[in-house]
């Protein structure tokens, strides 16, 4: 028989070892600090951020910042001015992981490590006095007066203060399974709807055969709802979709948006039509008695050509000095406008962030704390903010936990 325990009421108990709760763990003075973590150790999700380099921010100016939050930026604008992509860069080079920035203003650390960075935050929190309760997972909370009780699988944590730093629904395998929103509601929160963001979309059409195709350089629209986003850059086939850089921004713009939607694909943007017209013009001459699927390899990638042909409503097997000028410009038409129809997005295991969660509209943006309870503060993706993708996400993260933490801190003096 298992013995439950129940300690002597701590001041802050932090649900979450993730980025927000490390950061708030290392931040909050003036009292005692337990997290708890239902996983083996810290950081378990920024250990596979930017593909095990962790993307820890993006060297941009506040103002900068706002264009890339996808949901509710003016709630983050006291948090980020507050602490800014700089303040991260700083506080990690102090604990002695410089970084550096890279495409897209994506800042890394110089060693290409996430692991570096989670000891430093780790090490930060330590430092400052947390208590780290790991495979001890929270089951629910009870309001007593005075604050609040925190059940375990394996006791009971008292305390004044708490803050929600669970992280979202995205990569469940960390340990982000959507715990928090249950608490949230629990308390009398409000949860905007967790849906997959920054992920892999679903294409109505078969193109496995496009699998592992990249194209770079490309102007790729969604359509959703009479609206429409665009981004430019590299998108990469799937076997059941669409996927890379642009692709999941998109997805962000859209997460809230109800499917189907159509994906347009500009597979030459710096050309204009005429331009484009011109220099199909030059290829087919050169290739005068070929058929039109064999006269396009100086143009696309091979295996992009057939859907090309096929959306132009030509005949792959026509020869090209057969086709005419109307017939051509239907031609360039579906160069500039490869479109796909799509169905969905891949779910939470494939979703880099959560979009939903806790409302804005109940949180203090200055302080994160609670509009409904007195001493409950929020952090991190457990609530109602996205981002695209270029480390937004983590300095949310960031920014956040450093508000909730300064805010605590001053209540505690």
């Amino acid at each position: 028989m298992t013995t439950l325990k129940t300690l002597k009421k701590e001041r802050v108990v932090i649900i979450g070892a993730g980025a927000a709760g490390l950061m708030a763990a290392g931040s909050i003075q003036y009292c005692d600090i337990t997290v708890l973590d239902g996983n083996e150790k810290a950081g378990k999700k920024i250990y596979i951020t930017g593909k095990g380099r962790c993307n820890v921010t993006n060297d941009c100016t506040p103002a900068e910042f706002f264009n890339s939050v996808v949901t509710n930026p003016k709630f983050l604008f006291s948090c980020i001015y507050g602490f800014t992509p700089q303040d991260t860069k700083e506080l990690l080079d102090s604990f002695g992981v410089p970084t550096k920035t890279e495409r897209g203003n994506r800042v890394f650390p110089v060693s290409d490590k996430s692991s570096d960075v989670i000891k430093a935050l780790y090490g930060r929190a330590q430092k400052n006095g947390a208590k780290f309760r790991f495979n001890e997972k929270a089951t629910c909370i009870e309001r007593e007066r005075g604050g609040f009780r925190v059940h375990t699988e394996l006791g009971e944590y008292p305390c004044e203060k708490l803050l929600l730093a669970t992280g979202g629904k995205s990569y469940p395998a960390t340990g982000s399974t959507g715990d928090g929103y249950c608490f949230a509601k629990s308390l009398g929160h409000t949860i905007i709807e967790p849906k997959p963001s920054l992920v892999p979309l679903l294409i109505k059409q078969d193109v496995s055969p496009l699998a592992g195709l990249t194209l770079k350089n490309v102007s790729v629209t969604v359509k959703a709802q009479k609206k429409a986003f665009k981004q430019f850059g590299e998108l990469l086939f799937t076997h059941r979709g669409v996927s890379g850089p642009t692709v999941l921004s998109l997805s962000a713009y859209i997460a809230k948006l109800s499917y189907p939607a159509e994906l347009c694909i500009d597979l030459k943007p710096a050309l204009d039509f005429e331009t484009l017209d011109k220099r199909i013009v030059k290829d087919f001459s050169e290739a005068s008695n070929k058929q039109l699927k064999n006269a396009l390899g100086k143009l696309l990638p091979c295996a992009i050509i057939p859907y090309v042909i096929e959306q132009s409503k030509l005949s792959a097997n026509r020869k090209v000095n057969e086709i005419t000028k109307e017939e051509r410009q239907a031609f360039v038409y579906a160069v500039k406008n490869l479109r796909f129809d799509v169905s969905g997005a891949e779910q939470f295991e494939n979703a880099v962030v959560t979009s939903g969660g806790v409302s804005v509209k109940e949180i203090e943006p200055r302080t994160m704390e609670s509009r409904i309870i007195k001493n409950l503060y929020f952090a991190g993706e457990v609530i109602d903010v996205d981002a695209l993708t270029g480390g937004y996400n983590l300095q949310i993260a960031f920014a956040t936990a450093h508000a909730a933490a300064k805010a605590i801190s001053a209540e505690l003096a």
